[in-house]
């Protein structure tokens, strides 16, 4: 088990990694970032807008009731970036999420997915 800092720099390492943080979706904030440097991405300002897509997304789920059924990740394609949303499924992790920023061009969608998810799976909160 790993903590938040660590799971957060390990993230950066993923190929492509602009930027990563935990965030709370209740409140929209996030816990814990790194990267973003440069202006090349506001992290409190896309945990805050990107708690809005997991609140859509679960209310929908609620509305279709699919009870039986947890989001793995949400994956938003830019021209130029990928952006990872990976909602916590441990018990202590509920109600958080990571996002994961990345450079397209720089990035292998299939194995970042892949190693986002092994981070998940080692985080202790």
């Amino acid at each position: 088990m790993v903590d938040v800092e660590t799971v957060l720099k390990e993230a950066m390492t993923i190929d492509g990694a602009i930027g990563v943080a935990l965030v709370d979706y209740s409140s929209g904030m996030a816990l814990g970032t790194l990267g973003g440097e440069g202006g090349e991405l506001n992290l409190d300002v896309a945990a805050a807008g990107n708690t809005d897509v997991v609140r859509a997304k679960m209310r929908t789920m609620e509305l279709l009731k699919l009870h039986d059924n947890e989001i793995e990740d949400i994956l938003i394609t830019l021209t130029g970036q990928y952006h990872l949303i990976r909602p916590l499924t441990k018990q202590n992790g509920r109600g958080l999420f990571l996002y994961l920023a990345l450079a397209r061009s720089r990035s292998n969608l299939a194995m970042s997915r892949h190693q986002l998810r092994l981070l998940e799976a080692a985080l202790e909160i």
